[in-house]
């Protein structure tokens, strides 16, 4: 018997009744110096380095997120994620914005403690980074409506208590560094996601927590945190 198709990820464009099918999630690690200082790193200005989530990780906006198994650390990472909507290879910096289609505000769920094992031993991320329901996003934001954003407020909260609070321009690599040094790892395409790295200020949660993100100018991203499955 043949198998289905599962059906591709998609995240909904703002303003618009089509959506924004997805391709693959690519992730920036250490991009906040807070964020490096408060996990032990050092913040000096080093080549980003990247893993990556399935596509089919990504939660619609408002969804419930059932805790993952096999941790007892699930941690929030509120991020600026960008939208490929150009593919390329070894795009220069300085033509790297004309290959975004938009931005969205997502959270890069982390099993924090999976995660602290793994670094020690030297070990791939994915099992931390790359689980089900592990990208909970907003819809899509073209640049036509938001531009591109560079300065602009990122936050979270969890429970109505704010846990993350910074501004975009804390980044160490902007985002056309980001996609120019990606560009030359891979191939981006069309339906590429890229999470840009959280600010400090990340913690734990658990179920039945209500997560608030947002970043100035988008929509906010909504989503609870329920008992596994």
């Amino acid at each position: 018997m043949a198998a289905s198709a599962q059906p591709l990820a998609a995240l909904a464009v703002k303003g618009s009744a089509e959506s924004f099918a997805v391709r693959r999630i690519y992730c920036v690690g250490r991009n906040y110096a807070d964020h490096v200082r408060e996990m032990g790193g050092d913040p000096s200005r080093e080549a980003p380095f990247f893993f990556a989530k399935p596509a089919d990780a990504l939660v619609p906006n408002g969804g419930d997120v059932p805790y993952p198994p096999r941790t007892s650390n699930l941690h929030h990472e509120v991020e600026l994620v960008v939208a490929i909507g150009e593919g390329g290879s070894a795009i220069p910096t300085t033509s790297a914005l004309t290959h975004v289609a938009g931005y969205a505000v997502g959270n890069d769920l982390t099993r924090r403690d999976l995660q602290s094992q793994q670094r020690e031993k030297g070990l791939p991320w994915e099992i931390s980074k790359g689980f089900d329901h592990s990208a909970p996003m907003t819809a899509l934001h073209p640049v036509a409506l938001v531009g591109h954003p560079d300065r602009a407020r990122i936050w979270l909260d969890v429970n109505g208590t704010l846990r993350q609070d910074a501004t975009l321009d804390q980044m160490v690599w902007s985002v056309p560094e980001i996609i120019a040094e990606l560009s030359t790892f891979f191939r981006l395409e069309r339906g590429d996601l890229i999470f840009t790295g959280t600010p400090a200020g990340i913690g734990a949660l658990v179920p039945g927590d209500a997560v608030r993100a947002g970043i100035q100018g988008f929509d906010e991203l909504h989503h609870r945190i329920v008992a596994a499955r």
